[in-house]
């Protein structure tokens, strides 16, 4: 688990990165309240430990089994990285006060939230083609991903929520066409960044 620090990181940036499920905790955030966010919050977090769980009982633990999978891991998760840097560029600016939200109850926030991310290809993508690549061929690989998968979603609940409560704080810059730029612009440019180390790394 040597590279924990490094899948740290990189998990915290993809989950810092405007998606569906950012846009749904910032909307729901400014329209509804902070703590009517948390619902969908949970919902996204527990989303994520669903995926995970697929990809360490099926495709991730069959990829990481090998070298020549870990090669082809490495490039799939690169390019991945990479599109999703390209594609935060050059997307529309996303304007939270504008999105349309009608009030739900926590439990209809929750199904939401799971919903979402079982549609996200940034979360599906990233546990079968990036998360595979730090698990370590030497030791047993379940409980690796069960830490792995826990960080993520742990983060999802610390990141989101700080999103939610910084939400109100921030409105102006968040709700203006120059901060959608930044959020967009500064994800984008972290993104080909670990593109480009992941592309070069080896075991």
């Amino acid at each position: 688990m040597k590279l924990y620090p490094v899948y740290l990181v990189i998990a915290a940036v993809t989950v810092l990165s405007p998606g569906p499920g950012v846009v749904m905790t910032l909307t729901n955030a400014l329209q509804l309240g902070v703590r009517a966010a948390f619902g969908g919050i949970f919902g996204i977090a527990a989303g994520a430990l669903v995926i995970a769980a697929f990809s360490a009982t099926t495709v991730g633990v069959l990829f990481a089994s090998s070298p020549a999978a870990f090669t082809l891991l490495k490039f799939a998760g690169a390019g991945y990285l990479a599109w999703l840097g390209v594609r935060l560029w050059r997307a529309p600016l996303v304007r939270f006060d504008e999105i349309p939200v009608r009030p739900k109850g926590h439990r209809r926030k929750f199904l939401e939230g799971m919903t979402l991310q079982f549609g996200n290809p940034k979360a599906i993508f990233f546990f079968l083609s990036v998360l595979p690549q730090f698990i370590d061929r030497g030791q047993s690989p379940f409980p690796q991903y069960a830490l792995m998968a826990l960080t993520y979603s742990l983060l999802i609940v610390l990141i989101h929520g700080l999103y939610a409560v910084g939400a109100q704080r921030t409105r102006p810059f968040l709700t203006s066409a120059k901060g959608a730029m930044v959020i967009n612009r500064t994800g984008g440019t972290l993104f080909v960044v670990f593109a480009l180390l992941m592309a070069t790394a080896t075991r």
